[in-house]
């Protein structure tokens, strides 16, 4: 099976854990250990801001950073239903509300357009998704944010080496939280970090991340314990140093794929322009005018043939049980349709151009 992902760790990774089990420390009571404090000044200066503190999960850095925008109980987060649920679970971790809004058919993405209809007086946040590694349409989403006075928490999950405008995905916002799960472009296993040019968020984040503690046995405020360990920020160094490489393969393998499946008039395929630059963490079609059955027996079939094709978000998050009940109905009609339609091939560095060319013939016979 080519997997749908897959993380590439290499001698330098293991020399760099090896290392710091031999020497220590393992992790600091506080999260500024001298590893750790070392992969935050590397991961600010690759996202073009002034800081980054580094967590032990994507979700703790999503809801450090909505506790850290000051997000009290009832205050309104618009957001999309077509992403994962820790988008949505951060939200409600903090007190909010989700406020699910439709997303733009073509990018999949936030429509800045139905943040608009959904602002009340009770917003406080917007928090867009770079869905599949594409960023969110920052302009006209800073626009709206700064006309109402609203944060943004960017979902940078997906989107390392992805850019908007020349910039990092993520560097327009009030703060971006990106994950370093292990199928992420860079991994640390578990892990994750929030961005900022803030002084006061990047603050409030570090204490929020290590129990409210500014001295040990000295909370100031509530926190948690999000602390991210010193042996996952030596993997994350190392890795952040192959981002470049990382990115560059998979853009290659996307253009390859893209080439070979253009023939079809039954797919939608991703697009980047100049000013929006994908980090094709996912390579994301759309069957035109299918039917969830249809879709699914294309994802199916190509399995069947070693192809590890993946339909993500098939049940948008205001569809599931917990949030449908807790927050009633939404009417997402853009969203539900790429539900039914999507579904990502692989396109990671790990893929060869001997399987891209498989991968793109397999799919066109059987469309």
């Amino acid at each position: 099976m080519i997997p749908i992902n897959l993380p590439l760790i290499g001698e330098e990774e293991i020399e760099a854990v090896t290392k710091v089990m031999r020497k220590g420390p393992l992790t600091s009571a506080l999260g500024t250990g001298p590893v750790v404090t070392q992969f935050e000044q590397r991961f600010a200066e690759v996202a073009g801001v002034k800081h980054a503190v580094a967590v032990n999960t994507g979700t703790a850095a999503l809801h450090s950073a909505v506790l850290a925008a000051g997000v009290k109980q009832g205050d309104e987060i618009i957001l999309p239903s077509f992403t994962f649920v820790a988008t949505a679970e951060a939200v409600v971790l903090a007190g909010g509300k989700p406020i699910f809004t439709d997303i733009d058919p073509e990018t999949y993405n936030l429509s800045p357009d139905e943040i608009e209809k959904n602002l009340t007086k009770k917003t406080k946040v917007i928090l867009p998704v770079d869905i599949y590694g594409f960023s969110a349409d920052s302009k006209p989403i800073r626009e709206i944010a700064a006309k109402h006075d609203l944060a943004i928490i960017e979902d940078a999950a997906q989107a390392h080496g992805a850019t908007y405008a020349g910039k990092p995905a993520g560097f327009f916002a009030t703060a971006a939280c990106w994950s370093l799960y292990a199928s992420k472009n860079i991994t640390t296993g578990e892990g994750g970090v929030t961005t900022t040019d803030s002084d006061e968020i990047a603050n409030t984040l570090r204490l929020i991340r290590t129990h409210g503690e500014k001295d040990k046995y000295a909370s100031i405020m509530l926190g948690c314990n999000y602390r991210m360990s010193e042996i996952q920020a030596a993997i994350g160094l190392v890795q952040l140093t192959k981002l470049p490489t990382f990115v560059a393969e998979r853009r290659k393998n996307a253009r390859r794929l893209t080439k070979l499946l253009s023939s079809s008039d039954r797919l939608k395929l991703p697009e980047e322009s100049e000013e929006r630059q994908h980090s094709w963490y996912l390579f994301t079609v759309r069957l035109k005018n299918a039917t969830e059955n249809e879709r699914n027996k294309i994802v199916e079939e190509l399995r069947k043939k070693g192809i590890g094709a993946v339909a993500y978000y098939v049940n948008p998050v205001h569809r599931m049980f917990y949030y449908q009940k807790t927050f009633g109905e939404f009417s997402l009609p853009e969203t539900e349709k790429a539900a039914n339609q999507v579904f990502s091939l692989p396109v990671h560095p790990g893929v060869t151009e001997t399987q891209i060319d498989y991968i793109g013939k397999t799919l066109l016979e059987l469309l």
